[in-house]
């Protein structure tokens, strides 16, 4: 198949370029390469700040949409899927759906099914949203319901799904968002990670324990991470001598990876029930994370043996009590660092995950 990926979200697209190739299919990527992250592509689709940068980009893609005719399955990042406005965005999606196969929506991240679902019906006991029947007054999340209810993106986004041929989810979390509203063909499939194959787990953990906490510009309080930051350190003062705090803020990926590097354990999204990109990526190096790892997690993955995930709720004393008794507890962190490899071995292995899609695109 000829399979065209646009957009991109913490490394999903590249990634799972890499095992669709493997398996023979031709896979373009086509990509601000996630903004400041900077993951690889094949057509840089990066804009330039400002009004004269809007222009350029949507001169650049208009004389890229002659190439992308002809493709088996164009596949989105998200209904955003370019730097532009939605109604920019628009005709774009009208010309890609007229002149290829199939069109796919991607269901990773913000969009106005997640916004609204999280919001009004509440189908999650806590998310990005709500806590219970709360619904979050932080200011990120204030920003992005204005962003999304009622504006050209939401709209956008409910014509793509309505319009589109396929909608996959890459979370538990996202899945109950949209298979209400889009049964037949909402589809979940794992996010693709490319586990090191050198990975060799160790067999005991000396004090102190490593943890590192990755903080990213502007959605610290969002994703929870300002709650993480001030858990660790009040358990770092507790305990100078048990535990060793890293941080990064906005650095590329590939630093970013350098710096996680060698860590015990990852602290990663507060609100969520399941890890994303970033601690799925930890997992893979073996890295214990601290996070979402509810029970509907492994339940839709099919896995009744492995427990990886150092759960937590979404409180300070939450995050303050189970770091505690990691930090007092270090025999137990070999164990969760070998479950953490096979978790991702058994359900995210980029080839996998590939094969999945490869399914997906042909009952399409």
């Amino acid at each position: 198949m000829r399979i065209l990926l646009i957009g991109e979200y913490s490394n999903v697209h590249n990634t799972l370029a890499e095992g669709l190739r493997l398996l023979g299919h031709e896979v373009t990527v086509a990509s601000n390469g996630d903004f400041w992250k900077n993951y690889p592509r094949d057509v840089d689709l990066a804009r330039k700040p400002g009004k004269v940068g809007g222009i350029r980009l949507l001169a650049k893609v208009c004389s890229l949409l002659p190439q992308w005719r002809g493709y088996d399955v164009v596949q989105l990042i998200n209904p955003m899927f370019l730097e532009l406005k939605a109604e920019r965005i628009l005709p774009v999606y009208k010309y890609l759906r007229k002149h290829n196969k199939k069109m796919v929506l991607g269901a990773f991240g913000m969009d106005w099914y997640w916004v609204s679902e999280c919001t009004f019906r509440k189908p999650l006991r806590y998310s990005d949203f709500n806590i219970g029947e709360q619904i979050r007054t932080d200011d990120a999340a204030l920003r992005e319901q204005r962003d999304w209810l009622d504006t050209p993106k939401g709209r956008l986004n409910q014509l793509i799904a309505n319009d589109c041929d396929g909608i996959v989810t890459g979370l538990y979390e996202y899945q109950v968002c949209y298979e209400p509203h889009f049964p037949q063909k909402t589809h979940f499939i794992p996010y693709p990670i490319k586990a090191p194959t050198d990975y060799r787990p160790t067999a005991s953990t000396t004090p102190p324990v490593k943890l590192f906490i990755g903080i990213s510009k502007g959605r610290s309080a969002y994703k929870g991470t300002d709650i993480m930051l001030q858990a660790a350190e009040a358990v770092l003062r507790k305990h100078p001598d048990r535990l060793k705090l890293v941080k990064a803020e906005g650095v590329p990926f590939a630093q970013y990876q350098q710096m996680m590097d060698g860590s015990d354990v990852l602290m990663d999204q507060l609100y969520s029930y399941t890890p994303a990109m970033n601690a799925l990526l930890a997992m893979s190096k073996g890295i214990i994370c601290m996070g979402g790892g509810e029970p509907e997690n492994y339940e839709i993955l099919g896995e009744t043996e492995l427990r990886p995930i150092v759960n937590v709720e979404p409180n300070y004393e939450s995050v303050c009590r189970e770091l505690e008794q990691l930090v007092l507890h270090p025999d137990r962190i070999p164990e969760l660092k070998r479950q953490s490899f096979e978790y991702i071995r058994r359900h995210h292995d980029y080839q996998k995950v590939a094969r999945r899609y490869e399914s997906f695109y042909q009952q399409l």
